[in-house]
């Protein structure tokens, strides 16, 4: 008997130990689109400011679309923070996600604020930047191959296995690749640019982001993705060069959308709120890991950052190419037409 009062008071002492504010808050699940490198110093500054403790996965935007549908019936997550805005409209028009209106949101730009419109509400942006392609200069002059400039030159003999795409099907970039292609060249011609860049990718990766940092590391002459990922590689040290098509190219309208039906919706919302702020929106250029447009109008855009003042971009149609039929249309053909081929 002594030993279960024992054990009573102990289990009490501890309780009163506990910060009651720590307690009370709870915790929150963020799905995570961004780097690592930043989506760590999100979550840090989060807790620091709310209490709420944050379990925190990062993965691909098509790879979480993926899981939203999955786990729909049984909403793992709470919040999906960044990443392409396409599979977020997606994950919209097929009721994954919450509509919410933040009262932030007259602090947003027009591009944001009309992400969260063509989504009923469901979807917001956070963060913007341009498609674009980095090549390693010192690999490019030691094989002798002139300077791209544009789309047309990264489908010459030339460019055999030297670059580096990822999957339209996982990745948020590719598909954006792959919609922009079809909006700058039409649907026929964009295909059969595609299939002839499909004999010059020596790697379709899983993540966006990668085949910059392969640029970067020479693994691969060339890497398509945004051009604030090539930004940090160049930050970084690395001898590569950042284009923006001859031609033209789309961008992308990184998002934030609530998980419908999530276990700790009110504490989500209170990430939607602050990851809206000046200050959760400078975290990314403080760390040195974020070269993108922020959304709110009052933060600051890294001086790096790709001017989009100074870029060729194409009137990019979201709500189409956002849309579930579109995106399973798109992505069935490549996979039917484009991945399947011989080298």
């Amino acid at each position: 008997m002594r030993i279960v009062t024992w054990l009573r008071a102990f289990i009490t002492a501890l309780a009163l130990a506990t910060p009651l504010s720590a307690a009370a808050q709870g915790e929150l699940v963020v799905y995570c689109t961004v780097q690592e490198e930043w989506c760590r110093p999100m979550v840090a500054a989060f807790e620091k400011a709310t209490g709420i403790k944050v379990l925190m996965t990062r993965k691909s935007s098509g790879e979480f679309y993926a899981q939203l549908k999955a786990e729909a019936a049984n909403p793992r997550g709470d919040i999906w923070w960044g990443g392409t805005g396409d599979p977020h409209l997606q994950a919209a028009e097929e009721g994954l996600t919450e509509a919410y209106k933040s009262p932030r949101l007259a602090e947003l730009q027009d591009w944001a604020v009309r992400q969260w419109e063509q989504s009923k509400g469901r979807t917001v942006g956070v963060y913007a930047g341009a498609l674009g392609y980095s090549y390693n200069t010192e690999q490019l002059k030691k094989k002798n191959i002139a300077e791209p400039k544009c789309w047309s030159d990264l489908v010459k003999p030339a460019f055999k296995d030297e670059i580096q795409v990822a999957n339209p099907n996982s990745s948020g970039t590719s598909y954006t690749m792959l919609a922009t292609l079809v909006q700058l060249m039409g649907e026929d011609k964009a295909f059969d640019y595609l299939k002839a860049l499909h004999k010059n990718v020596n790697q379709y990766t899983k993540s966006g982001a990668a085949p910059a940092r392969a640029a970067a590391t020479g693994e691969s002459l060339v890497g398509i993705t945004f051009q604030h990922d090539a930004v940090l590689q160049a930050i970084g040290g690395a001898p590569v060069r950042i284009v923006s098509p001859c031609e033209g190219t789309g961008y992308e309208i990184g998002s934030m959308s609530l998980i419908k039906g999530a276990k700790n919706m009110e504490n989500a919302k209170k990430w939607y709120d602050w990851a809206l702020t000046v200050e959760a929106q400078n975290i990314g250029a403080q760390a040195k890991v974020s070269y993108q447009v922020p959304s709110n109008k009052n933060a600051t855009a890294p001086p790096q950052a790709p001017k989009f003042s100074e870029i060729k971009l194409i009137n990019y149609d979201f709500a189409k190419y956002g849309s579930s039929a579109e995106r399973t249309r798109l992505l069935t053909k490549w996979d039917k037409e484009v991945s399947t081929l011989p080298k």
